[in-house]
C-alpha cells in the first residue's frame, strides 16, 4: 500500500509514477484525506479545550469557589459538551480511514527508479545469460510432457479424472525426482542462511490482503466456501504474515526464510498459453525465498536474493537468462523485478522459472510490520523480497528436456544423483 503522506505531498509525482503502471485516479484520496484532516484538526482544538476545562475546573476549586457553584456546573457542562462531540468525531474519521484504505489497495506499488520503462514484456531488458555451453545440441528433443508420459514419469489423464484439466500426477521415478529437486533446493538455501518454515496451506482474507494477492487477484485464488480461508498461490503469503502487526528490533534483521508448499492458482486469462505439460497448472510446488530487511540494504539484497536463484541453475547445469522487467509487465506489489527464465529445447526459447521481486514497504504498510532501531524514536516499516527458488515442476520440465539423451532416456543432473541414488530416468 502506498504511503498516504507521500500521495498528499507530492500527488503529482506519484500520478505521474503511476501512469507507467495505468490510468489511478487520486483525486478522490486527496478529498478524503482533507476531509480527515480537518476532522482531525477539530477534534485537536475540541480535545484541547476539554483539557483545559478540566485544569481550570481543579484551579477554581483549590482557589475557593463552590464545587457545586453555577461556574464550575457551566464548565463541567462545557466539558460534557465537547465530550459528546468528540464522541461523534471518532466514528466519522474511522470511517474515512476505512474508506481512504479501501482507495489505496487497489493502487499498485510504485515502480522503482531504476526500473526500465516500458509498455509490456516485449519491453524488458535482458541482463545476462548464463550456461549456453550447455544448451543441448540434439535437435529431436521431445516435449517434456512426451517424454514424460513415454518414461512413465507424468500422468496427466488420469489427474484429469481425479480433478480437472492442468493438473498432473507425478508416478515412480518422476515422484522421486521431484522430491528431490524440493529436497535439493531446501538444503541449498538453508545451507546460504535461510530459516525453513513450513506455513499453512490456507490463509485468510486479512493475510492475502497483506501481501496484495487482495482484492486485485480474487479470482485467481480458491476460495474455500464455509470459511474466510484460501489456497495459498505462493507461500510468500504464509510466511510474510506470520510477522503480521510485530515490531521487531533492528537487530532480528535481516530475516531470512525459504518454505516448499503446493501453489494453488486459478490461472484465470491465461487460457491457450502453456496448455500442456508443467509449465501452467493450477497446482505446482515451489520453493520460495523470502525476506525481511532494513530499507538501507534492500537494493544489494535484492541482487543476493537473485544470485540465490540463479545458483540453483547453476549446480544443474540449466542454461538460463535473467530479465528486468519494465514499468508495464511489473507485479502488483513489486517496485523493481526480475526474472529468471530457464533454456526449454522443444519450445527453442526460454520460459520464467524464478520472479525475484523488491516489494520495499509496500507489503510491510498493508500487514503492518516494522521494526525499531535502538537510540531512534519511532519505528519504520521493513522491506520485504520475494523469489522463487525455484518452481519445482518448471524444473522439472527444464531437466526433462535438457537432459534428453538421443535414446529418450534422461540423465540425471550430478548434484540430484546422490539424492535419488541413480544416474539415469
Amino acid at each position: 500500500m502506498l504511503d498516504i503522506k507521500l500521495i498528499r505531498e507530492n500527488p503529482v509525482e506519484v500520478q505521474e509514477r503511476l501512469k507507467v503502471r495505468g490510468e489511478y485516479d487520486l483525486q478522490p484520496i486527496l478529498t478524503l484525506d482533507e476531509q480527515r484532516r480537518q476532522l482531525e484538526q477539530e477534534r485537536i482544538v475540541l480535545q484541547t479545550r476539554s483539557n483545559d476545562i478540566g485544569k481550570l475546573v481543579g484551579e477554581k476549586i483549590k482557589s475557593g469557589c463552590d464545587p457545586k457553584g453555577e461556574e464550575i456546573k457551566a464548565l463541567r457542562e462545557e466539558g460534557q459538551q465537547l465530550k459528546i462531540q468528540l464522541s461523534e468525531l471518532e466514528p466519522k474519521e474511522k470511517e474515512i480511514d476505512a474508506q481512504i484504505t479501501q482507495l489505496l489497495l487497489p493502487i499498485p506499488n510504485l515502480p522503482s527508479e531504476s526500473t526500465p520503462v516500458g509498455k509490456d514484456e516485449r519491453e524488458n531488458v535482458e541482463i545476462r545469460r548464463w550456461g549456453d555451453e550447455y544448451i543441448p545440441q540434439n535437435p529431436n528433443i521431445l516435449h517434456h510432457a512426451d517424454i514424460g508420459e513415454k518414461l512413465n514419469l507424468l500422468e496427466f489423464k488420469q489427474a484429469v479424472k481425479v480433478a480437472q484439466t492442468r493438473f498432473v500426477a507425478l508416478k515412480g521415478a518422476g515422484a522421486a525426482l521431484e522430491r528431490s529437486l524440493i529436497q535439493f533446493m531446501l538444503d541449498r538455501h538453508t545451507n546460504n542462511g535461510y530459516i525453513e518454515i513450513m506455513p499453512p496451506l490456507l490463509v485468510n482474507s486479512t493475510s492475502l490482503t497483506a501481501t496484495g494477492q487482495l482484492p486485485k487477484f480474487a479470482e485467481e485464488s480458491f476460495k474455500c466456501d464455509s470459511d474466510d480461508l484460501w489456497l495459498i498461490p505462493t507461500s510468500e503469503v504464509s510466511v510474510m504474515n506470520l510477522y503480521r502487526d510485530e515490531i521487531l528490533d533492528a537487530e532480528q534483521l535481516p530475516i531470512y526464510h525459504c518454505s516448499y508448499t503446493p501453489c494453488f492458482r486459478r490461472e484465470a486469462g491465461s487460457y491457450g498459453k502453456d496448455t500442456r505439460g508443467l509449465i501452467r497448472l493450477h497446482q505446482f510446488n515451489k520453493v520460495e525465498m523470502v525476506k525481511l530487511v532494513h530499507p538501507e540494504t534492500s537494493e544489494a539484497e535484492h541482487e543476493k536474493l537473485v544470485q540465490d536463484a540463479e545458483g540453483v541453475l547453476q549446480a544443474l547445469k540449466l542454461p538460463y537468462r535473467v530479465i528486468e522487467l519494465c514499468t508495464g509487465d511489473l507485479g502488483f506489489s513489486a517496485a523493481k523485478c526480475y526474472d529468471i527464465e530457464v533454456w526449454l529445447p522443444s519450445a527453442g526459447t526460454y520460459r520464467e522459472i524464478s520472479s525475484c521481486s523488491n516489494v520495499k514497504d509496500f507489503q510491510a504498510r498493508r500487514a503492518n510490520i516494522r521494526f525499531k532501531e535502538a537510540g531512534k524514536k519511532g519505528t519504520q516499516y521493513i522491506h520485504a523480497l520475494n523469489g522463487s527458488g525455484l518452481a519445482v515442476g518448471r524444473t522439472m520440465a527444464a531437466i526433462l528436456e535438457n537432459y534428453q539423451q538421443p535414446d529418450e532416456t534422461i540423465r540425471i543432473p550430478d548434484v540430484l544423483q546422490p539424492y535419488l541414488g541413480r544416474e539415469i530416468l
